[in-house]
């Protein structure tokens, strides 16, 4: 029985950074292998060069939209496995139409998120940077500003159990932190499994020390963190946000952060970047990062769950993480 042909729609400069040896290995045990043709990202042209013999195809972030056109160019097409989070930029209703199995990578990413995530709260909890800064500034421990404190006598408000959030929840078990909860799609039964309470957004927004959020980017999650939600956060709270920008009204964070209230850390914003004369880009109380809390160089990882999902596929064994069009609605 031949192999199924299995297309890389993904240009050549990712290859060392997505795919490891093993990747390789495992993909070349079960499938035979169509690589893209050029250096540049997979942009239409090049799937429409590919996929018409493929069976399966692995995407990444730079992917052209699966559309209509490429989904009608490619009979043999039956599974997409895509090594990065969210698959809603590039699968189109014709995927679904034509009953493509879709797989997507972002369990593993979300480990990487979560752990930057923690080096954060704790950095955060412990007044890191502007503590140093008094240091540096030829102070002591007489700042009085941002009084450090431990993560395990912290309350710490997750807004969100995505992917990333569970994650999240579950490193933070070794610090035995109280941890709150606002997730519309989780139940009270699995919060508790969780270790986590479930509470409603404006109460853990008052209650928490530090609040992270991890929710997708949709129109029921844009700016969530309000206006009045960012008023009501503690004095001397730690805001986090790895996820999107759009989740946080911009201006309103703004005015808050103006007022020297609280500290922020932001690897997203919105826009993104932030524009050059932005607030956020100087204000004392608030550390912008250019979007690195995933894996940067070595995203082996991802290109491996890709590959297990496609052997697995071809196997006719379930799927580690399927994404199917009812979940269009409450994923990022």
């Amino acid at each position: 029985m031949p192999k199924p042909i299995v297309a890389i729609t993904i240009g050549h400069a990712h290859y060392t950074r997505i795919f490891s040896d093993a990747a390789w290995r495992a993909l070349n045990s079960f499938a035979d292998v169509l690589h893209h043709p050029g250096a540049e990202p997979a942009d239409k042209a090049a799937l429409l060069a590919l996929l018409p013999v493929a069976d399966a195809c692995i995407t990444g972030w730079d992917v052209a939209t699966i559309d209509a056109d490429v989904v009608a160019a490619a009979p043999r097409l039956r599974a997409i496995a895509h090594t990065g989070g969210s698959v809603k930029r590039f699968v189109s209703d014709a995927v679904w139409q034509h009953g493509i199995h879709v797989t997507s990578a972002a369990p593993a990413l979300a480990r990487d998120v979560a752990e930057t995530t923690i080096g954060l709260i704790i950095v955060g909890a412990k007044r890191i940077l502007p503590l140093g800064q008094h240091v540096r500034e030829g102070g002591w421990r007489e700042c009085t500003a941002w009084p450090a404190r431990e993560v395990h006598s912290s309350v710490i408000g997750i807004v969100g159990a995505s992917n990333v959030g569970r994650h999240v929840i579950d490193l933070l078990r070794p610090f035995r932190a109280q941890v709150l909860l606002y997730d519309p799609y989780v139940s009270d039964e699995e919060a508790a499994r969780l270790g986590v309470t479930k509470v409603d957004l404006p109460e853990l927004v008052r209650r928490a020390d530090i609040l992270s959020l991890h929710a997708p980017a949709t129109p029921a999650t844009h700016h969530m963190i309000s206006r009045e939600l960012l008023q009501q956060m503690k004095d001397d709270a730690v805001l986090i946000n790895t996820a999107r920008g759009a989740l946080i009204d911009e201006p309103a964070l703004v005015e808050e952060l103006s007022k020297g209230r609280f500290f922020a850390f932001l690897d997203v914003t919105d826009p993104e970047p932030p524009a050059l004369d932005s607030p956020l880009r100087r204000l004392p109380n608030v550390v912008v990062t250019p979007h690195l809390a995933g894996c940067i160089t070595d995203c082996g990882h991802l290109g491996e769950m890709a590959v297990e999902e496609l052997r697995r596929f071809f196997a006719g064994e379930p799927p580690l993480n399927r994404i199917t069009p009812d979940q269009f609605g409450r994923i990022g």
